[in-house]
């Protein structure tokens, strides 16, 4: 390299392209580092921001999609705070069965399962479902962070995606998964069944929404306890105290009139005048989760618009809907915080009871509803025997509804002395309504 006067080099034109590579280098690195930071810095803005769904986003005129679900759930698990998702089942179509968790983490915390929109044409409480998580999710406040440790908090968002998508009541197949918790016969119903087994929720919520016909029966919500009479009454005393002093006066604190689901009531006396739905039968959700020991309570938005606003704005009707379930919701969770112990008691009550009960079973009948003479066992069997081909055939359903066998012989003894006691009839005796096998009864006590 050639020296300038004074004794300093004169670069070359290597030099001075080299010099000028490490200059661009050190340019380019300090920008990366610059874009590095500011994207660090946004999306830890954006773990702290909680995104919105589609419907709120769209102020109701339009409901959240299955891509914005997703990706408010990615969100929602990506931040790494106690909140997880994780896929419980697949429908006949590919589509995912959800579970979120939130929350739980002190010993001894309560379990609370809202399911929602087992009929896909019931959007409004997959909304609220999806505006309850993102809310917990991201709460900072004391007091929601001391309930969330507290209380196990499980949400099937989209209990129905085929359904969902379609906007039919029904899954691919057309079967009303809300008549399918005793078979268990499609993908949706064996992903609750095992959520009920594997994490034994205290309580059970399931949001669906309904037909108005009014004056008589056209409440902004209508709600219902488990009307099943194989239900341990403190369970039902439970679930009938969660629908009529937290469930129902929070959505009257919220601007909404409540009522019983499937009950006409008389416009000006408020009396009953004829039920119209709302029965015991063991395969629909409210009841399968009551006799499986859950306190449970069917909540039900109205879908027919109220008011002159409404029916020029679906997107006012719609509001309405989702803000009335939220409300109910609100309600579901004061009684978890008052409740805590009284709720342990009765679904541990519950549980304990069928290792010792002797007591009569009944196949039909409600808590309204006297059972017919035949429907009531009263010596029941000890036990019901499977033939090893018979077991084969419904083994893995039994599994689901925790039921219990043993071996016997060349085929399965399913004893009566077990926390299933109240279902297994249901399940094996030739005169349940629902049963799964005709069972061999084992008087022999």
């Amino acid at each position: 390299m050639p020296r300038r006067a004074g004794g300093g080099r004169v670069p070359d034109g290597r030099s001075l392209r080299a010099d000028r590579r490490r200059v661009r280098v050190l340019v380019h690195a300090a920008v990366a580092t610059a874009l590095a930071g500011a994207l660090l810095t946004g999306s830890a803005e954006a773990a702290r921001t909680p995104p919105r769904t589609g419907f709120e986003t769209a102020a109701g005129a339009r409901w959240t999609s299955p891509a914005g679900e997703r990706s408010l759930l990615a969100a929602l698990a990506g931040r790494g705070d106690g909140a997880s998702v994780e896929r419980i089942g697949t429908t006949e179509q590919g589509r995912p069965l959800r579970l979120v968790r939130i929350g739980g983490r002190r010993p001894g915390a309560l379990t609370v399962l809202l399911v929602c929109s087992q009929h896909g044409d019931e959007p409004a409480a997959r909304e609220a479902c999806l505006t309850m998580v993102r809310d917990l999710g991201y709460a900072r406040d004391p007091a929601t962070r001391d309930f969330l440790a507290r209380t196990e908090i499980l949400v099937i968002p989209t209990a129905n995606p085929d359904g969902s998508a379609a906007g039919t009541r029904g899954n691919s197949d057309d079967v009303d998964i809300n008549r399918d918790h005793i078979a268990l016969r499609t993908a949706e119903g064996r992903a609750i069944a095992a959520v009920l087994r594997d994490h034994a929720p205290d309580v059970v919520y399931d949001l669906h929404e309904y037909g108005a016909d009014a004056p008589y029966y056209d409440k902004d919500l209508t709600v219902l306890w488990p009307r099943s009479p194989n239900v341990d009454d403190r369970v039902r005393d439970e679930s009938k105290l969660l629908a009529a002093r937290y469930v129902r006066p929070a959505a009257g604190s919220a601007g909404h009139d409540s009522g019983i689901y499937g009950i006409w009531t008389d416009p000006v006396t408020g009396r009953p005048v004829k039920q119209t739905a709302g029965d015991g039968q063991e395969r629909i959700l409210r009841n399968a989760a009551g006799v499986k020991h859950a306190v449970a309570l069917l909540v039900e938005s109205r879908v027919d618009p109220l008011t002159d606003a409404e029916r020029a704005d679906p997107a006012v009707n719609n509001r309405r809907r989702v803000h009335s379930q939220l409300a109910g919701i609100k309600g579901l969770f004061s009684y978890v915080g008052e409740r805590r112990g009284e709720i342990a008691a009765a679904t541990a009550g519950s549980r304990a009871a069928g290792a010792v009960d002797r007591g009569p079973v009944l196949l039909g009948g409600a808590d309204n509803e006297d059972p017919a003479p035949g429907d009531v066992l009263a010596r029941p069997p000890c036990g019901y025997r499977l033939t090893a081909q018979g077991f084969a055939a419904v083994g893995d359903e039994l599994a689901l509804h925790e039921v219990t066998s043993r071996p016997d012989g060349d085929g399965v003894y399913v004893p009566l002395d077990q926390p299933a006691r109240r279902l297994i009839q249901l399940l094996l005796d030739a005169r349940a309504s629902y049963h799964l096998i005709n069972g061999q009864a084992d008087t022999a006590c």
